[in-house]
C-alpha cells in the first residue's frame, strides 16, 4: 500500500474495508427505542457464528450472546432485563468484520 499522508515518522495508509466480503450486512432493532424488548435483525451471506453484543457509552460490554447465522435473513428477540434507560451501542461481530448501531432504551 502506498501511504496517503506522511509527516516525519507519521504515515497514513488506506484503511481496508471493515467487510471484504459483505458476510453481515442490514442490521436493525425494532423498535428502537424500545421499553422492554427489541427484534434484532440482519443477513448473512453464509452459515456463521456471530457475537451479538451490546455496550454502553463508556465501552463497557453489558451483554453479550453468541448467535448462529443462517444464509439470508436472521432475527432474535433482545430483552433490556437490568439495562438503564440511555443510550448504547449493540454489534454483530464475525471473523470477517464488525457492524455497530445506536440503541436506545427508555
Amino acid at each position: 500500500m502506498t501511504p496517503l499522508i506522511s509527516a516525519n515518522n507519521l504515515q497514513l495508509n488506506e484503511a481496508p474495508n471493515v467487510f471484504q466480503e459483505k458476510n453481515i450486512d442490514k442490521l436493525s432493532a425494532y423498535p428502537n427505542p424500545l421499553t422492554a424488548k427489541t427484534t434484532i435483525t440482519f443477513f448473512s451471506a453464509s452459515t456463521q457464528f456471530a457475537v451479538f453484543t451490546v455496550k454502553n457509552l463508556l465501552g463497557k460490554t453489558v451483554y453479550i450472546n453468541r448467535v448462529l447465522a443462517n444464509p439470508g435473513k436472521n432475527d432474535f428477540i433482545f430483552f433490556k432485563e437490568k439495562l438503564d434507560a440511555g443510550m448504547y451501542i449493540y454489534s454483530i461481530q464475525t471473523d470477517s468484520g464488525i457492524i455497530s448501531k445506536r440503541l436506545i432504551i427508555k
